[in-house]
């Protein structure tokens, strides 16, 4: 079952070298336009919600949005029932891009499966949505669960 990992490990890196090359000229990197993307389709997002929908820490994402906020593509502004909250919009110059974003995320996603008929499309992204509730559910019980408790020490 090791190759199984190996293999979806090595499709991601391909993506990221491909979008990196492709997005570098734009002040963005390949990390960054999952960023763009949710941010776009939920302004207002606040950190902790960006970090948990993309499964990622919340050191990286105030990391890279320090980035992106540096480059012009979204402003963070404190909630307005809690400040320590912070909420992120996407600029216009995001709002821009994101056209091109989905476009390059569209014409890897056709080449990386070209060759497959739809019937195999289907099937194999069937099975991934699966592979990725699993993930998602091994996480939410042993990661997010962690964090929960802790906040809720955190509050005595």
């Amino acid at each position: 079952m090791g190759a199984l990992m190996k293999y979806i490990n090595r499709i991601s890196r391909c993506s990221i070298l491909f979008k990196n090359g492709k997005l570098e000229h734009e002040g963005l990197n390949a990390y960054q336009h999952v960023y763009i993307r949710n941010i776009c389709r939920e302004p207002g997002i606040s950190q902790d919600c960006l970090a948990k929908s993309i499964y990622v820490n919340k050191s990286s994402v105030t990391r890279q949005l320090a980035l992106l906020e540096q480059n012009g593509f979204i402003n963070r502004t404190p909630g307005e029932k809690d400040k320590r909250v912070m909420q992120v919009f996407p600029t216009q110059k995001a709002l821009d891009i994101l056209p091109e974003v989905k476009r390059l995320s569209a014409e890897w996603e056709n080449h990386i499966t070209a060759g497959l008929t739809e019937e195999e499309r289907g099937f194999f992204l069937s099975i991934l949505e699966r592979m990725m509730a699993k993930s998602a559910e091994k996480v939410n019980e042993e990661i997010y669960k962690e964090e929960k408790e802790d906040e809720e020490w955190e509050k005595f």
